[in-house]
């Protein structure tokens, strides 16, 4: 049976949890999405807490579908692999970068607006009518998980870039790279547009344009926290397991038995030069899965590394 990991399970349920709150609550004249929701900064009800309090918020049932589909989706791949600390950092900073993205967004749209009105317009300027209508900007609130999501798709994409997806309604499977892209395309183009149909989607590609930069320097700097992956410390724990049986073999080798059996100085040369040349496989292949990912094996490497796991 199919085991949702521990952060993805949670976040699933607190998301759920606090959309049924936003229910209730509403039914009694609170409105969550007001408290907790992304205000712009300029605007009376902001508070610092929102860039985190946003991210479990949502506004109807196919929006909370439609995250939690791709969070369950994704999500569980990319905890198995980096593991539960490393996958909620990442969920939570994209979440924050993707709000911080948001309010800069809005920013240019508040500073284009005054300077279509005010001529010579400064900084000065634009923060003097903020101040002034700082209760009507309480009505640019975003809510929701979208921004970390597409960070998740994002890091699934990056992490294997050439495994094949079935999307709809395409009736051919897709690599999960080109998938991404295409992502990208469509919000940065959405975002261009300026369309007014209610979707952050300058948020969106601020999660994901974090979740790119914390992966690049992931990858650049082996060393930095969170960055040793479940993945990696499988494949780690499979080559020990492998050089340990070897180095078993030879604790328990007797040299009275082996001159019984007519050995030599040269056999245990061969034997050494067997075990160098088979870890040497098997650390080009691990390398080839941090680089490529482990799709691109070919059928005699995956055997090979299945063999070597069974070697206990």
């Amino acid at each position: 049976m199919f085991r949702i990991p521990t952060v993805t399970k949670n976040l699933l349920i607190i998301n759920l949890l606090a959309f049924v709150a936003t229910l209730v609550f509403q039914m009694r004249g609170i409105d969550l999405a007001d408290i907790g929701g992304l205000h712009f900064f300029m605007a009376s009800n902001f508070h610092f807490y929102q860039l985190v309090t946003y991210l479990f918020l949502h506004a109807s049932f196919m929006h909370i579908l439609s995250n939690m589909f791709g969070l369950w989706m994704f999500g569980c791949v990319i905890e198995n692999v980096w593991g539960p600390k490393k996958f909620l950092f990442y969920y939570i900073t994209c979440g924050i970068g993707a709000g911080l993205l948001q309010e800069i967004a809005q920013f240019g749209s508040f500073y284009m607006t005054i300077a279509e009105q005010v001529p010579a317009t400064t900084l000065g300027t634009v923060m003097e009518y903020g101040t002034h209508y700082a209760s009507a900007l309480n009505a640019w609130t975003t809510i929701g998980a979208s921004g970390a999501v597409y960070a998740v798709i994002l890091a699934f994409g990056m992490t294997f870039p050439n495994e094949r997806l079935f999307i709809i309604p395409f009736p051919f499977p897709i690599k999960a790279k080109w998938f991404v892209m295409g992502y990208v395309a469509i919000e940065f183009f959405s975002a261009l547009a300026s369309s007014g149909d209610g979707v952050a989607h300058t948020a969106h590609l601020g999660g994901m344009l974090f979740g790119y930069l914390m992966i690049r320097y992931w990858n650049k700097h082996p060393n930095a926290t969170y960055n040793r992956s479940r993945g990696e410390q499988f494949f780690e724990n499979l080559k020990r397991n492998f050089d340990q049986r070897h180095q078993g073999g030879q604790r328990h080798y007797n040299p009275d038995m082996h001159a019984e059996r007519g050995g030599s100085k040269e056999d245990d040369r061969e034997y050494n030069a067997r075990k160098r040349q088979n870890q040497e496989e098997i650390d080009a292949i691990l390398d080839k899965i941090r680089k490529s990912g482990y799709d691109s094996l070919t059928k005699e490497e995956k055997k090979k590394l299945f063999d070597a796991s069974n070697q206990r």
